[in-house]
């Protein structure tokens, strides 16, 4: 899980280059899940709460500048 701290230290580009990596992942996830390979649940949650962060992070930086 990425910590906040970190990702307020990167550059926008460098967020959305993180988020589109995420929102992989988090279809990767969400293919296993729905074929029955996803033992761990609590993953997609956590990439989903990841990708939140992000977009929130993104938004923040685009209305103050």
């Amino acid at each position: 899980m990425v910590k906040t701290k970190d990702l307020r230290s990167m550059s926008i580009d460098e967020l959305e280059a993180k988020l589109l990596e995420k929102k992989k992942e988090q279809f990767n996830l969400r293919v296993q899940q729905s074929t029955g390979q996803l033992q761990n649940t609590a993953v997609l949650r956590s990439v989903r709460r990841e990708v939140a962060k992000i977009n929130t992070l993104i938004a923040e930086r685009k209305k103050n500048s």
